[in-house]
Order: structure tokens, then sequence, then C-alpha cells
């Protein structure tokens, strides 16, 4: 019988580990003799490499679910319904992403290009999906986007905008949209 806690370790790192296996097996016939199996093992092993690297980057992203609230990712929509609030932003709306503090909990502030903001916890149930969502954006580099969540990211040394006397801070901004130029 396995621990629960040890099992739900195991079911949150799923997608890495049957990456890696199928790498494993992508070597195993690499290596099997001959150039066709050669090609074709080491083709899986290469492409199993980077989807386990994909995960890699999911499971970092994913947090401890404490918050309340679910977020949902459906068709280009990213949904949170929380207990005092919440809202929608369409990912093809939205203009601006950081990272923000208020009351000891952090947040994903996501602003669309008519300045409205939906604020989402970070580890509210179902941010993992996020992570696919913010690495879509044109220009998103998503180490940049995990190491902010980690906060050694690049702006992580610059506090943001304080507001209220020290009561929430409005991180500093992770991603913006590339603006279009103007005909005149």
């Amino acid at each position: 019988m396995i621990r629960p806690e040890l099992q739900a370790k195991f079911w949150a790192a799923r997608e890495v580990i049957i990456a890696g296996l199928v790498a494993l097996l992508g070597l195993w016939f690499a290596l099997r003799g001959g150039i066709i199996p050669l090609l074709l093992g080491g083709t899986l092993a290469l492409v199993a490499a980077w989807f386990a690297l994909l995960a890699i980057r999911r499971l970092r992203f994913g947090q401890d679910i404490t918050a309340p609230g679910i977020v949902e990712v459906d068709e280009a929509q990213i949904s949170y319904f929380g207990p005092d609030g919440g809202g929608f932003v369409s990912v093809r709306e939205l203009a601006e992403l950081r990272l923000s503090h208020a009351g000891g909990r952090r947040f994903w502030r996501l602003k669309q290009a008519d300045g409205q903001a939906l604020l989402i916890p970070v580890d509210a149930q179902g941010t993992a999906a996020l992570f696919d969502a913010f690495a879509a954006l044109p220009g998103m580099d998503s180490q940049a986007l995990i190491a902010a969540l980690d906060g050694n990211g690049p702006a992580s040394g610059h506090k943001g905008l304080t507001v209220g006397h020290g009561a929430a801070t409005i991180g500093p901004v992770i991603w913006r949209r590339p603006s279009l130029l103007a005909l005149t």
C-alpha cells in the first residue's frame, strides 16, 4: 500500500514519469542495432524528452491548493469562480500579465485591453491549466514565467507598485502584448 501523500506526488508527476518511460523505450529501441531502429528510437527519445521538459515546467507551475475558488481554461477563455467574486478573460483580449501580492497571498493579475483586470489566486484549484494558456501568448518566455512564480525572475528585485499603505503590491509586468503600429 502506498501512502496517500506519496501517491498524490506520483499522480501530480504522472506526465513527467510517462514521458521519461517513453524516452527510455526510445533509447532501448535505438540501441537494438541497425539504422532504422536508431532513427526511430532516437526520434522517439527526443520527442519524449521534449514532452518531459514541458511536463516538468507545468509541474513547477502548479501550486498546492490552499486558496478558495476554481480556475478553468476553455476555448481561449480563462474563468475564475471564487467565493467573493470572479470573472472571465479572453486570452485574445489579454494585454498584460503580472504577479501581485495582497493580504498575504499571491495573485495572477490579468489585465484586458479595455483596462479591466481579473485577480486569480496562484494557489486556487485549476491554476496549473494557466501555464498552457500563458505559454501560448505571443512573445511569452515560459522560463521567465516560472522564474517569476518561484520569486527569482529578472523582475523579482522590482517590487512593483504598492497600493493602500503596503496592503497590496501590483507586481512588475511579466508579459505585455506587443502593440501594433498605427498607420498614420
